[in-house]
């Protein structure tokens, strides 16, 4: 019979995998917020992704996520022009992640010291002398926990270069434990223009996961 240290050794890989799993399938949620008058119809229609924060102007950072603006509206039938000058539609655009707040979790599952039994107890069960879950008289209390997340978001506002009318205004925002901003922007676009341009007025949650996207109004 293999030992406990034997079965806890192959077990732990086991864990990891199995929490490695769960963090890179969870989906990720946004806010999508939009206001638009009638685009023109993108036959056509150049446009140049400019930087709203001119500090950002130039930057190599800036510039990848610019790519990927750029790429969304090239899917919606939109030429990309060779420099703002010649461009029929400026699109701005700005991201941003704030310095985190923490936040505190309490757990009350009644795993106990050793999880198994949960909280109706371990030999002898919920009715037995005591167990090994929600009420030990040697282990327990709530598992307390603190972490830090951080809302990002992504800004973009559409003008017709030659009076500078606004065409479309449209800000994504999530809440995650990731201040990583390689990460977040593309995702932060991806749900901008999800079903571009939207309704306007009308705020949305997107979901994108690996296999599908979810649309449905926030409450």
């Amino acid at each position: 019979m293999p030992s406990l240290k034997t079965f806890t050794r192959a077990a732990l890989p086991v864990a990891l995998a199995i929490g490695l799993s769960a963090c890179t399938t969870t989906p990720f949620k946004a806010d999508v917020s939009r206001f638009a008058v009638p685009l023109p119809a993108p036959a056509g229609q150049t446009f140049a992704v400019v930087a709203e924060d001119p500090k950002l102007a130039g930057g190599l950072e800036f510039a990848t996520y610019a790519n990927a603006v750029a790429a969304e509206l090239t899917q919606l039938g939109y030429a990309r022009a060779a420099s703002p000058e010649n461009a029929d539609m400026l699109v701005r655009f700005d991201y941003r992640v704030d310095g985190g707040r923490e936040k505190v979790r309490t757990d009350f599952n009644g795993a106990g010291a050793f999880g198994p039994w949960g909280r109706w107890g371990g030999w002898g069960g919920r009715y037995g002398a005591w167990g090994l879950g929600f009420n030990d008289p040697f282990f327990g209390g709530p598992d307390v926990r603190s972490y830090t997340v951080y809302t990002s978001g992504v800004d973009v506002k559409i003008d017709r270069r030659a009076d500078g009318q606004r065409l479309f205004e449209g800000k994504a925002e999530a809440v995650s434990r990731s201040n990583r901003l390689p990460r977040l922007v593309p995702n932060l676009v991806d749900a901008l223009f999800t079903d571009f341009p939207g309704n306007s007025g009308e705020t949305v949650r997107i979901t994108i996961r690996d296999d599908e996207k979810t649309v449905r109004p926030t409450d």
